[in-house]
């Protein structure tokens, strides 16, 4: 039996990402190279971007450099997510970075608009209600609505608080006994 997403020959489709800085999107990440290397695909990371202060703001008083600062910083962080997921780009698969201006939902629908393809999504932990009352939809409610080919959701790790807070900080784990220092 061939794989998923091959017709006998090269695989049809690719393995899509969503690759954000949360620790569900390096988990998305690392599934998405697993699944590209157990089916042959090609790994398509796509990191989406806007504007700090939103679009609406920006287009008020739209500058060109702010612009290119931006994408740049998206660029490095799509390179520290591999850094971080993965140790760097894996060796003997075919990655293909994009980065995007514009919200996550809608960017990774767009790329991953073949019904041969495979979108990987992470999921982080629920937040708190004041949290949520800040932001959009969440991309992994949207993505599956909208999506026109399959969709693999990878829910980050259970943390409790205080270890969610020194990871942010960047801090000092101890943990049975052990200390490790965490590399960003």
């Amino acid at each position: 039996m061939a794989p998923h997403g091959t017709t006998g020959g090269d695989p049809a489709g690719d393995v899509v990402v969503g690759v954000s800085d949360s620790l569900a999107g390096l988990a998305a990440l690392r599934r998405g190279i697993l699944e590209a290397r157990r089916t042959g695909r090609t790994l398509v990371a796509v990191r989406a971007w806007e504007p700090p202060e939103g679009e609406a703001l920006y287009r008020r008083w739209p500058e060109p450099s702010w612009t290119r600062l931006w994408a740049d910083e998206a660029r490095q962080r799509l390179d520290r997510a591999f850094e971080s997921a993965a140790g760097g780009p894996p060796a003997g698969l075919r990655i293909v970075r994009r980065v995007v201006r514009g919200p996550a939902g809608p960017v990774l629908c767009s790329i991953a608009s073949s019904p041969d393809d495979l979108l990987v999504i992470g999921m982080a932990r629920p937040r708190s209600p004041a949290a949520r009352l800040l932001h959009r939809r969440p991309v992994h409610r949207h993505i599956p609505a909208r999506a026109k080919c399959e969709v693999l959701v990878v829910a980050g790790p259970r943390l409790l608080p205080r270890e969610a807070r020194m990871l942010r900080r960047g801090e000092l784990l101890e943990r049975r006994g052990r200390t490790a220092r965490l590399v960003p």
